[in-house]
């Protein structure tokens, strides 16, 4: 399993030979200038929530590539009236896919689409593929609810937002760590502009001081599990 960072919450995850994108936000982030929406291969592209900064580039790949969308079911219904195909899904349910188990567990933020149209509400994805599982948070507060994922998955890796703000922050995603029982994470929605900038050296440090291991990619760069 091979996941790239794409900037802020967007990310390529490639199992097997089945692309992956998920909440594509790059051409609005200046600092992802350098990656080429056009280049990007999708089979399936997951959806946490409806904000811009998580779907604004969604329509123009999932109508180049031919995507499946992945989100809940007023997401899904929103992208299916502009032609897109999507498979709609709920919190707690999971469903087989090509490239693994996928399970649309909670998350505590809000979700609107850019027009004001309601989105569902928010989630995460459980990601059971590959012979390696994968927990992405998705924008959300730290929640007791991540410690029902243990009592069924082993994760390998766990991706959440370590911002602040709109987000829980790092020590907040450190007890996410704890409640998830994953010491080995990958930060994201962090540095996109003002209010989510962080300081790269002490949340590093503040892992390492509980013996986590926090990861904290350039925009373009992969880790392979």
């Amino acid at each position: 399993m091979k996941i790239t960072f794409y900037g802020h919450a967007s990310l390529g995850i490639t199992v097997d030979d089945v692309n992956i994108l998920v909440d594509p936000f790059i051409t609005g982030n200046e600092k992802a200038s350098h990656i080429n929406i056009e280049t990007l291969e999708a089979d399936y592209i997951l959806v946490t929530h409806a904000h811009q900064d998580h779907i604004l580039d969604v329509e123009a790949i999932a109508k180049r590539t031919g995507a499946v969308v992945i989100s809940n079911y007023e997401i899904v219904g929103y992208y299916e009236k502009l032609g897109i195909e999507g498979h709609p899904m709920n919190h707690g349910g999971q469903w087989d896919f090509e490239f693994g188990n996928v399970k649309y567990v909670n998350a505590i933020h809000t979700s609107s689409f850019p027009n004001g149209s309601y989105g569902g509400q928010p989630g995460g994805f459980v990601i059971e593929g590959e012979h390696k599982n994968v927990y992405i948070a998705g924008d959300t507060a730290l929640t007791f609810d991540m410690k029902l994922i243990p009592m069924q998955t082993t994760l390998d890796l766990a991706i959440l937002p370590i911002g602040d703000n709109f987000t829980m922050g790092i020590d907040d995603a450190i007890l996410a760590s704890d409640f998830i029982e994953c010491d080995k994470i990958l930060g994201y929605h962090f540095d996109t502009f003002g209010y989510i900038e962080i300081d790269h050296e002490v949340a590093k440090r503040k892992f390492f001081q509980k013996n986590k291991d926090l990861m904290l990619l350039g925009i373009g760069d992969y880790i392979e599990l």
